[in-house]
């Protein structure tokens, strides 16, 4: 499962429901095979909810429309095309567009209709059908058609984010069946997975599209579905999106309880200390914390005595992934797995944690931390049998050595971490020479560390400092915005700080993330630019897993081998929401478990009935 929808800041958009039969599924047989009927598509066993449900329990009856929501966004854009990799898009331009399909927030990875009614598929997933709703419209009245899903898929195939080929390579073609009937054909009965994530395309619209250069950045406002449509723009310092008062999917069940307020406006800011200066100033409403620093000590003010603007922590049950410095493995300075372990003792995650956070953050040990998927002690049986086969190719820590981040005694010296980083430097052919480390060529040990938030510095300093005592220099440099995704895009980059955002359901993504056929492919999600053939075949076991237990520990196993590898320097993790929020809104009594950022959430809020009345 894609963690995160394929283009900025998207909502994971709600669910579509359509009565079969007042059963949740329905069967017909073919001379061949069974096909399935049904509202909902779940990964592995059954959906949650059946046919007729009223709304998800995260959402509430109780929620009324109107009023604005005003958020804040750090940064800037440039562009409204969200689908391909060229500009850096506007924030929440997935709330323009619905999707053939969605994801309910409180299941490990089932799909609900959307646009689509309804959806066949036979007991192997070789192909699916999605019966597109009759009512399903795009904001000029238009309706949507099968030619419209063909259209999607090979726009963005051709033209869209190079992603999209890694993710949907597996689709043999899609085919229109009839105006309201499509059908994707897919080349394997081995990636169970395929058939629900083709339906979280976001459907564009052929008629708009046909005649326009779909692979330029461009500020002309884009033609959608969905429940909200773009209202005005300011390039670089705000965006509103106004709801669609007659959006063709307002009383679905699955839509009920969500996009409550009538207008969303997004400001921009450049600056971290100011955005939440602007929170503090009521210049907007509603905010997710992710600094420990600013958490712990910014949020002041007499406003917050009197329960005005609430701080909350919202715990959740989502893998976190892993955050970490990454290391660029294009470059040859990184190739050395005793130097990238080097690296990776050198970084004082006590100290930090004590100094610098606040005693707020557990160390990541995982790629997918905070879940059942993370490798942990040495490798089961059942790994065993995955990863034996390999063993000529593995680090033999894989098989003898439980996976253990650095731990230092969390004083600022660190000495014994860096001894050990001393040693495995040497074993690699450098050497010390005045006060520099140098290899066999007298070239010194010097990278770069690009950020795009300055935040970040007191975190990478105390690092740089720590590698000046192994004779290696490290610098800093800074990008804004659009310059550092150019930079990851055209990965022109020694070390960044970043991170790969996990689901309960890996699948295709972890091919962007992992897999030799990624690492040369511009705005790749290959960040390290691994090349890897045990990892290779390790991703397509995950991919083709046939059912739950054999995900798990397919996962694990690959998890295993990333972490032995030391491609990273695992940093930390928090298995909480901290949000913070002016007291004008109400919410539903459940939460939802698995929603991603917390993001998605806030669309489930509505105003109290004094700010409706237009006071704020």
């Amino acid at each position: 499962m894609s963690p995160y929808c394929p283009y900025f800041n998207c909502r994971q958009i709600i669910v579509l429901l359509s009565l079969i039969f007042c059963c949740q599924l329905s069967y017909s047989s073919t001379d061949q095979q069974t096909i399935i009927h049904s509202h909902a598509i779940a990964m592995h066993g059954e959906a949650k909810y059946p046919s007729g449900f009223s709304r998800f329990d995260y959402s509430s009856s109780l929620a009324v429309k109107g009023g604005e929501l005003r958020l804040g966004q750090q940064g800037g854009y440039d562009s409204l095309n969200p689908f391909i990799a060229k500009g850096n898009s506007a924030a929440y331009l997935g709330l323009i567009y619905d999707t053939l399909t969605v994801s309910s927030k409180d299941e490990a990875f089932t799909q609900y209709g959307l646009l689509a009614e309804s959806m066949e598929y036979p007991e192997d997933r070789s192909w699916i059908i999605f019966n597109l709703h009759p009512h399903a419209t795009f904001h000029d009245g238009v309706a949507v058609t099968a030619d419209d899903v063909v259209f999607t898929f090979n726009t963005l195939m051709e033209k869209g984010n190079p992603f999209y080929q890694s993710l949907y390579g597996d689709v043999e073609s899609v085919v229109a069946l009839s105006n309201k009937r499509v059908r994707f054909n897919f080349k394997n009965k081995l990636n169970q997975e395929l058939a629900l994530i083709v339906g979280q395309l976001a459907i564009l619209p052929k008629h708009y599209w046909q005649d326009k250069d779909f692979a330029s950045s461009s500020l002309e406002p884009p033609l959608g579905s969905g429940p909200y449509k773009l209202d005005s723009i300011d390039p670089g310092r705000s965006i509103s999106y106004q709801r669609v008062s007659d959006y063709w999917g307002k009383d679905l069940a699955v839509n009920a309880g969500h996009y409550n307020f009538d207008r969303i406006i997004i400001d921009y800011y450049k600056d971290g200390n100011v955005l939440l200066e602007g929170l503090k100033a009521k210049q907007y409403d509603f905010r997710v914390e992710y600094s420990s620093k600013q958490w712990a000590t910014g949020y002041t003010g007499e406003a917050l005595t009197k329960r005005e603007l609430i701080q909350e922590e919202i715990p959740h049950q989502l893998p976190k992934g892993m955050q970490a410095f990454l290391m660029n493995l294009r470059k040859p300075l990184f190739q050395d797995m005793r130097v990238r372990q080097a690296l990776g003792l050198a970084f004082n995650f006590e100290w930090s944690n004590k100094n610098l956070f606040y005693n707020a953050y557990t160390r990541s040990q995982s790629y997918f931390s905070n879940s059942e998927l993370a490798a942990t002690g040495l490798p089961s049986a059942a790994e065993l049998a995955i990863l034996t086969p390999y063993k000529d190719q593995l680090p033999s820590s894989v098989f003898n050595q439980p996976y253990k981040a650095p731990v230092s005694d969390g004083d600022k010296y660190n000495r014994k971490n860096l001894i050990r980083a001393m040693h495995l430097l040497k074993e690699a052919g450098w050497r010390v020479v005045d006060n520099q480390l140098v290899d066999s060529n007298n070239q010194p040990f010097s990278f770069e560390i690009t950020l795009v938030q300055p935040s970040f510095e007191r975190i990478v300093n105390p690092y740089i400092k720590a590698l000046k005592k192994l004779g290696i220099t490290a610098h800093i440099r800074h990008s804004e915005v659009s310059q550092y995704i150019n930079r990851l895009r055209n990965f022109d980059y020694d070390m960044i700080v970043g991170g790969f955002g996990q689901s309960l359901s890996p699948g295709n993504e972890q091919k962007e993330y992992w897999h030799s056929s990624t690492a040369d492919t511009p705005a790749s999600r290959n960040l390290i630019g691994i090349k890897n053939p045990v990892i290779d075949d390790l991703v397509d076991l995950v991919i083709n897993a046939p059912d739950r237990a054999s995900l798990v520990t397919r996962t694990r196993a690959l998890d295993r081998v990333l972490l032995h590898n030391h491609y990273v320097i695992p940093q930390y993790y928090i298995a909480s929401h901290r949000i913070a929020y002016w007291n004008k809104f109400q919410r539903p009594a459940i939460s939802a478990k698995y929603d991603y950022g917390y993001q998605n959430s806030i669309l489930t809020w509505w105003l109290k009935p004094e700010y409706l009345k237009g006071q704020r």
